[in-house]
């Protein structure tokens, strides 16, 4: 007898339940609570539940895995279309058990602990970049309201305003000074907070397989290796290179009828964080490389600058997938093979 298909969607105190019971033929569409549905689980045969890849799936994947049954994460642009009436709980079970018996569905594998750790450390250091970009921002334009100017560059510019603390302090009023000083003191704090991420980060990468095999291509350094591993979870999901390019929105669009495919700009799906540091590894490799390869100068020679970057980005995406994938080591001269 074939396992059992069900449809659940997850919430924070309410979850929903589809299934068809392979016995009676019943319709079962029925809500449970956090600990009634682990208890009702763990008490059913093995079967396979589909969830919607959400807020506390990846959780609830491992929960649920525990318990004995086989899970699978969808993404939610690919359910919307099942509901086929108003969105409610008991709809969106019923369109994900009905989504993840079609043929062909992509799914998003699931991730382990240490990956999402990775990915919230990565996140937190995001965030505090940004402030940090902020408060040197608001610092440059309020001292220029005053008639000072800083050199580029947020390095070269604290660098700056440190050096001429002296000529600051009789341009400026002690309100404002004061007000200098706590700036450049929460930027340091942030610095501080932002070498503390990175260095735990560097840590991860040193001790992870994978990571360090994807560091040896060039463009990958240990944010980038670090966030594409954990990020991609299990590289079997994917089943090419070029699959996982385009879950990162590397590739362009396609639109096309009456047999004619046009194809546009980047599809900009996916990650934008991963996909920003992958194009600004690729920029890296484009200005600093002394050798380039015969591939890169082609693409150099006959694109626009971006262009290039994009398209060298989806190559170090495709480049890191197939090392995972096939357990392989980074060659620099490695020519593909299509496959038959």
């Amino acid at each position: 007898m074939n396992a059992t298909t069900y449809g659940l969607d997850v919430a924070k105190r309410v979850f929903q339940m589809y299934w068809v019971d392979g016995d009676t033929g019943e319709i079962v569409n029925h809500r449970f609570g956090r600990d009634q549905l682990i208890q009702y689980l763990s008490r059913r045969p093995p079967g396979r539940v589909a969830l919607e890849a959400c807020g506390s799936a990846h959780w609830w994947a491992r929960k649920i895995k525990a318990l004995g049954h086989d899970v699978v994460l969808m993404h939610a642009k690919f359910i919307r279309p099942f509901v086929q009436t108003n969105k409610t709980d008991a709809a969106d079970a019923r369109a994900i058990w009905t989504a993840v018996q079609q043929p062909g569905m992509r799914t998003v594998a699931a991730k382990t602990e240490e990956q999402q750790a990775m990915l919230s450390l990565h996140r937190i250091r995001c965030l505090l970049v940004k402030f940090r970009t902020m408060q040197v921002n608001q610092l440059r334009g309020l001292l220029y309201e005053f008639g000072a100017s800083f050199r580029a560059g947020r390095v070269a510019g604290l660098a700056e305003i440190r050096a001429r603390m002296a000529e600051l302090e009789e341009a400026l009023p002690d309100a404002m000074m004061c007000c200098l000083q706590d700036q450049l003191r929460r930027i340091d704090a942030l610095q501080t907070e932002i070498d503390q991420l990175e260095r735990r980060i560097g840590a991860w990468q040193k001790q992870d397989a994978a990571c360090r095999a994807i560091a040896a291509v060039p463009g990958i350094g240990k944010l980038t290796a670090t966030a594409l591993v954990a990020t991609m979870g299990d590289a079997g999901t994917f089943k090419s290179g070029r699959e996982f390019a385009a879950f990162l929105g590397l590739v362009p669009r396609q639109s096309g009828t009456g047999g004619k495919v046009r194809l546009g700009r980047i599809s900009k799906r996916g990650d934008p964080y991963l996909r920003t540091l992958l194009i600004h590894g690729a920029r890296s490799v484009l200005w600093h490389t002394k050798v380039p390869t015969a591939w890169q100068s082609a693409i150099q020679a006959r694109r626009p600058a971006n262009v290039a970057a994009v398209a060298v980005a989806s190559k170090m995406a495709r480049t890191a997938w197939a090392i995972l994938a096939h357990g392989r080591v980074y060659q620099r001269d490695h020519v593909g093979v299509r496959p038959a």
